[in-house]
């Protein structure tokens, strides 16, 4: 969106994050220009890495290099629990501010990372393809790696809960990069901490949202680790992804992000197939199967949400 680079010539991305007042422009700039039924928190997956004693930093064009990253049993011992209502408090700020310009007129999505892409950020140093370094430690050191996911799992928790008496509506925990591990090193070294954060959300009456990209072959293991909502990516048709993570359960998803740039009229009709799968059943949550590209152009977007209403209104 144009407000948004506007902002981003004048500003760097965590100093967007970390006032407050910038923070809440951009969650609502989505909100003013495309017709969509909730707001989410603009904010960043790695805003908890730093008071963990993990530095970071936005290098454009490249996006996140972690300054030292993680690469032994001691690196990961270093690592440190801490209140988010202090170290974090610009992002609750954030969210109050927002919640009082919507004044209710939509509900406000929070949000924080799961363990393992956490910690693959931390380890790898920033994106990867292989994750060599994150699964080396995670074969060779695994109670260092059980210690290092069960702390970031406290973290998760413990903002996302700050999230909730803050004000959101709602808690997304997204698991980016969890689709490089197969279903059984999933169910060993991931899931045990996953499902900590959401047994520790369970109590405080907001929907859960889990959300992870690749996750084609370990769905039913997310729905174990928990969430009463599952996010599904476009690799996989709805319905059958509906199967596998029940009928019990919601779904989000799953229009291909690429889809956005081609013809709208092939735009459109890949919306209907997505509608056509979820076949009117209640607990689908329209949305992309993972993040917005850039060069995508405002209008399509716009003209999904628009789509999507009028297919489905009753």
């Amino acid at each position: 969106m144009r407000e948004y680079r506007a902002l981003r010539e004048r500003y760097s991305l965590l100093d967007l994050c970390r006032t407050p007042d910038l923070a809440t422009e951009v969650t609502l700039q989505p909100v003013r220009r495309i017709d969509v039924d909730a707001a989410i928190l603009f904010s960043d997956l790695l805003l908890p890495l730093e008071p963990m004693g993990i530095k970071f930093d936005f290098v454009r064009g490249e996006g996140p290099a972690i300054e030292t990253p993680l690469r032994s049993e001691s690196d990961l011992a270093r690592t440190r629990r801490f209140e988010p209502r202090d170290a974090l408090s610009p992002v609750l700020e954030a969210i109050r501010q927002t919640k009082r310009e919507l004044d209710r007129r939509l509900p406000l999505i929070g949000f924080a990372g799961a363990p393992f892409t956490l910690a693959s950020y931390a380890i790898e140093g920033g994106h990867s393809i292989s994750f060599a370094h994150t699964k080396a430690l995670m074969y060779g050191a695994p109670a260092a790696w059980h210690k290092f996911c069960g702390l970031l799992a406290d973290v998760a928790a413990d903002f996302l809960v700050a999230q909730i008496e803050a004000g959101v509506d709602a808690v997304q925990i997204f698991d980016s990069w969890v689709g490089a591990l197969n279903a059984r090193d999933y169910r060993e070294f991931v899931l045990p901490h996953t499902r900590k954060i959401f047994d520790r959300l369970a109590g405080y009456n907001v929907p859960t949202i889990h959300f992870g990209v690749g996750t084609s072959a370990i769905l039913d293991d997310l729905r174990a680790a928990g969430g009463d909502v599952i996010g599904a990516d476009w690799r996989i048709p709805l319905d059958d992804a509906w199967m596998r993570i029940g009928g019990d359960r919601a779904i989000q998803g799953n229009l291909d992000p690429t889809l956005l740039l081609g013809p709208i009229q092939r735009l459109l009709a890949a919306t209907d197939d997505v509608l056509s799968r979820a076949a009117g059943r209640p607990g689908h949550i329209f949305n992309l199967g993972h993040g917005i590209l850039p060069m995508t152009p405002l209008e399509h977007v716009q003209a999904v949400a628009r789509y999507v209403h009028q297919q489905t209104r009753t």
